[in-house]
């Protein structure tokens, strides 16, 4: 709801917002209007969009782990110099190496945030590979990578394979989950719109299965 025009919003959610956390109004109207689209997923690039910024701090305050040492991005966002910063899942060099289009291996759904060191471990290779290098060099047992990785809501098994389709469209879906979570809303899908999705309606989703309560 920041991504436009914010005065008249600001100046709303300034009086709302005020209110209701003293407990003297309703929601605030920017949370009651607020709705996000599914293919939005699709132009999220930069951090210049509010919603590119939420997106990342949802994960954050959701307790996501710096693929290499474990640690909360959050803690490492604000005790240590290792410069967190959101970097592409399949590097670019990879993705321009096997032909994948350019709007989809930028897009948010194949960002998130890590130090800069663990940036400059995975290179440009495969993930099957970094993940692999990490692994040995930081001595993490493959289930608990499997953890760290869940807490970006990525799945393990699709960047094991180096299988950048089925991961693109089950990172998709696990994004939309945690947006819809958050709002609580829901949020419309587009048939096919992210590629094949697997399943994940019955039982627990893969990264509450994974990450460690």
């Amino acid at each position: 709801m920041y991504g436009s025009s914010t005065e008249t919003r600001f100046a709303n959610d300034f009086e709302d917002v005020t209110r209701w956390v003293r407990g003297e109004g309703e929601e605030p109207r920017t949370i009651r209007d607020a709705n996000f689209q599914a293919n939005r997923l699709l132009s999220l690039r930069t951090r210049n969009s509010a919603a590119y910024k939420g997106i990342h701090a949802l994960l954050m305050c959701d307790g996501s782990l710096d693929f290499r040492t474990g640690v909360s991005v959050e803690d490492q966002t604000f005790f240590d110099d290792n410069n967190i910063d959101i970097h592409h899942i399949f590097p670019q060099a990879w993705c321009k190496r096997e032909r994948i289009d350019k709007d989809r291996f930028n897009s948010i759904i194949n960002k998130t945030a890590i130090s800069k060191k663990t940036n400059q471990s995975i290179g440009g290779r495969a993930p099957s590979a970094y993940l692999a290098t990490l692994q040995r060099n930081a001595r993490i047992e493959s289930t608990d990578m499997d953890g760290i990785l869940a807490s970006h809501r990525i799945s393990s098994e699709t960047l094991r394979a180096n299988d950048f389709d089925r991961f693109f469209a089950d990172r998709a879906e696990l994004l939309l989950q945690s947006i819809e979570t958050a709002m609580g809303k829901s949020v419309a899908r587009e048939e096919g719109l992210f590629g094949e999705v697997e399943d994940y309606d019955d039982g627990p989703r893969d990264w509450e299965e994974n990450v460690e309560q």
